[in-house]
């Protein structure tokens, strides 16, 4: 992934529920919201803008709407991520992040944000396949 790409995600503010999350921070929030679930791990996911190529909105409201339909099995909630005048849809994806990242590569996705109980929030970069 491109140096101002990560960058990026580490400025972007990921939120669900109203509780925020920061790469390389730790959230208390998070960590109760993990409990509640069930679980010790989650991940920020998205469809829109694949590769980050900006999309029409129409199109990255289906493409979310598709990855939420593959989804449907496991416990989700929407989620959004945020830095500057940029805004995206988010779900969060409770339990193992494994094959939330392998959707990831499937909707063409750089990277999700995985957030483990009582740890900081990282940056999973999703490799490219040729």
């Amino acid at each position: 992934m491109h140096p101002a790409m990560l960058t990026a995600y580490r400025r972007t503010s990921y939120e669900v529920a109203g509780i925020h999350v920061r790469v390389g921070r730790r959230s208390p929030g998070m960590d109760v919201l993990l409990l509640a679930a069930g679980v010790r791990e989650a991940a920020f996911v998205t469809a829109f803008n694949p590769y980050s190529r900006r999309m029409p909105p129409g199109w990255n409201r289906r493409m979310l709407a598709h990855l939420a339909s593959t989804l449907r099995r496991r416990q989700v909630s929407p989620g959004t991520g945020s830095w500057r005048r940029w805004s995206e849809s988010h779900l969060i994806v409770f339990g193992d992040t494994r094959p939330t990242a392998r959707l990831a590569r499937h909707f063409r996705q750089n990277g999700i944000v995985t957030i483990r109980l009582g740890q900081p929030a990282h940056i999973q970069v999703i490799s490219v396949s040729a």
